[in-house]
């Protein structure tokens, strides 16, 4: 991930936070704002960052989440603005 890709998805988060409407929000609403920019930026970090804002418990929330993140790449790849890294 690079200092622009972080740059981007702030800016993203940013503006998600904006068209909220509210002077106010909370860390909750916040991280669901992370959620959908990081998922399209570094599926691994998206699973990483989910798996503690969501409250992972077991094999199978991990498992669950890689098989939505894999059923949503057909769509995504057909859209897609930013490649998908790993690290």
């Amino acid at each position: 991930m690079t200092d622009d890709d972080l740059a981007v998805l702030a800016q993203e988060v940013e503006e998600a936070v904006r068209l909220s409407g509210t002077a106010e929000i909370d860390a909750h609403h916040v991280g669901l704002a992370i959620l959908g920019p990081l998922q399209q930026l570094d599926q691994v970090a998206f699973l990483r960052f989910a798996s503690v804002y969501q409250g992972f418990e077991s094999l199978e929330d991990f498992e669950a989440a890689i098989e939505k993140l894999r059923r949503e790449e057909p769509a995504r790849s057909e859209g897609r603005q930013r490649p998908l890294t790993a690290q």
